[in-house]
């Protein structure tokens, strides 16, 4: 009887001890901003945008959220080397870019800056990149999963694409988030 008191205390103790200790914050979060956030940013330090182009009834868009954007890795580099900008491209709000305003497209049901992002090729989910200021935006159609976003971001991150092309970078790339 005594050894089962013993035991039982000795549980309760762990239970009440490791109540007190949190996880730690190890986990990197991304933080998304709006496009005019990522303009005004642009003035006072330049970095590369990607824009998140997404749908609120787009499945695999979900899945990249969730499996994607919120791997520790992407998250990190993301913010650390991009400006990540996350657009609903179904919004009926105007998005301005570089002083020209992008309103809805009623005939298309999405908006004029998706419809400019993508040339006219709409696909959810999208992955824009702007690599500089008065580029024209890279466009990749469809969910990456974490090592290609992995072999994107560093080709652009790092300026392996003022460089060299892309091919020729993925033929040697490899990858290490998982």
């Amino acid at each position: 009887m005594q050894k089962v008191k013993l035991s039982f205390s000795m549980v309760l103790i762990v239970v009440i001890l490791t109540s007190f200790i949190r996880p730690s914050a190890s986990k990197e979060k991304l933080q998304w901003m709006t496009l005019a956030e990522a303009e005004q940013k642009m003035k006072s330090e330049k970095k590369i945008i990607l824009i998140d182009l997404y749908t609120d009834w787009c499945g695999w868009c979900k899945v990249m959220d969730k499996k994607t954007y919120a791997n520790a890795d992407v998250a990190k580099y993301l913010n650390e080397k991009f400006y990540p900008v996350k657009i609903n491209a179904e919004t009926k709000e105007t998005l301005t870019w570089n002083g020209k305003p992008f309103s809805f497209n009623t005939q298309a049901g999405v908006s004029n800056y998706a419809l400019y992002l993508t040339k006219g090729q709409l696909s959810f989910p999208s992955t824009v990149i702007i690599p500089k200021e008065g580029a024209a935006p890279q466009t990749i159609p469809g969910y990456i999963e974490t090592k290609d976003m992995e072999l994107v971001l560093k080709y652009f991150g790092e300026g392996n694409f003022e460089k060299v092309a892309f091919r020729d970078f993925q033929k040697n790339f490899i990858s290490t988030w998982k």
